[in-house]
This record gives C-alpha cells, structure tokens and sequence, in this order.
C-alpha cells in the first residue's frame, strides 16, 4: 500500500460532466491504499478461502461475490482450486460484485475507499487532471481504448503513477469505492457512506475500454452499468486502510 497524508484538496470540476459539479474542497484523515489494483491471483486466493469446494461464492448474507458463470470472468474453479487464467494472474480482477470487493478488503483487514479518498490518492492536492499531471493520456501511462475484457498487467504503466505512487488509477479498470453514486460536494456525513443502503455504488478511474475523457481523477462513471449486486466485465478494485 501508499500512503496518503491527512487534510484539504480539491475534489470535483466546473469544466467537466454534470455530475462532477461543483469544485469543493474535502478535508480527509490521513489513509493507505493500494499501489496497484487487485489481481486474479489475488482474488482467487480469497475465493480459496470462502469457497473452497469450487461452490458459487457467497456471503452469510446471500449476496454474490464474483460472478464465475461469466465469461468475462479470468477466474475460476479447476483441478480442485480456483485459479486465474493461464497469463492473466496480474490482470485486475473483474466481475466481482461490490459486496464481492467490499468482503475481500474486509478478508485482507482493509475496507473499500470513499470516493474522496480514492479522488485524493489519483489527484493529490494539485487539482491534476489525470494521476500522472495534465499532460495528456498515452500508453505508456494508461490502458484504455481497448477492446472487451481486454485487460493489462496492472504493474505495466509506472509512468502513470499517482502522486503517492498508486498506480493503474486512470484505465485499465474501473474500481468500485464505498461512496453511494450521490451529487456533489461530498460529504462523509449524508448517508452515502452506509454500507447497508440501497443503491448504485461509485466507480472511478476508466477501463480498459474507456475513452480518454473518461481518464481524468474526477471522472465519476456516470454511463458505466455498475448494479453493485452483480459483477461487471470492466470493473474491478482496490483496498484501503
């Protein structure tokens, strides 16, 4: 993981889609969060644990953890264990549903980041556009434009590297937070951080099928199908703590 100090920065914009208006500050406690998002290697050894016998994985509470019947998903059960595909162990993960994010944070002694921790740790207290700066998106920085499932080893891009060192935070994976998908400003204190309310959860950071203005640190997914009861071919996760 990185660290991420306490204190004030700018979240949102004025000049982008309706939904990242208005510009405000939040001030946060200081945070960890991880460098890179998880893996299939990852989640498969949390699969190992929760479902062991190759079941369909599900929590005390019936809510779905991973939809393994998808053929998105580069997970599943063989030769007695659930294994990542053949080449794809450091590719994010994808359909794992939001509880199936939230309960593996909670498995590893983590939790899902708000949306204001996981804008702070992509933009730092510089208002940059994307995590690298403004300079705009290539490559060698982001995995985006790509076809379907057409995910990257998520350590392949260090020249995108946040301000804190997180990396894979614009493409290659859109990443579910706590945060309800609420309006703006942000605030910790309205409800949108319960995690047994119902509604859509946030998403942020673009996939590996996103457009270059989908890539910025205030992108909020607005037009990503995210239900978060279900997994999605596109979006994955990281922890924080």
């Amino acid at each position: 993981m990185v660290a991420v100090p306490a204190g004030a920065f700018v979240m949102g914009a004025d000049d982008g889609p309706d939904d990242e208006r208005p510009r405000h500050t939040v001030t946060i406690a200081a945070f960890r969060i991880d460098r890179f998002p998880v893996t299939n290697a990852d989640f498969a050894a949390f699969l190992n644990v929760v479902a062991p016998d190759g079941r369909r994985p599900v929590n005390a509470g019936g809510e779905r953890l991973f939809d393994e019947d998808d053929n998105d998903a580069r997970v599943h059960f063989r030769i007695g264990h659930w294994r990542a595909h053949d080449g794809f162990a450091r590719h994010p993960v994808v359909e794992v549903s939001w509880p199936g994010a939230r309960d593996y944070c909670a498995w590893r002694g983590g939790r899902l980041p708000t949306e204001a921790e996981w804008e702070k740790a992509a933009r730092g207290t510089d208002a940059r556009r994307y995590p690298w700066g403004n300079d705009p998106p290539d490559p060698t920085r982001a995995h985006y434009l790509g076809g379907w499932n057409d995910t990257a080893p998520v350590d392949d891009r260090a020249r995108g590297a946040s301000p804190y060192g997180a990396i894979d935070m614009a493409g290659n994976g859109w990443e579910w937070v706590s945060s309800l998908y609420r309006p703006y400003p942000y605030r910790a204190d309205d409800g949108r951080e319960d995690p047994r309310a119902a509604g859509v959860r946030g998403t942020r950071g673009g996939g590996h099928d996103a457009r270059v203005e989908e890539l910025t640190t205030t992108h909020r997914g607005r037009f990503v199908s995210r239900a978060p009861q279900a997994g999605h071919h596109n979006i994955g996760f990281r922890c924080a703590g």
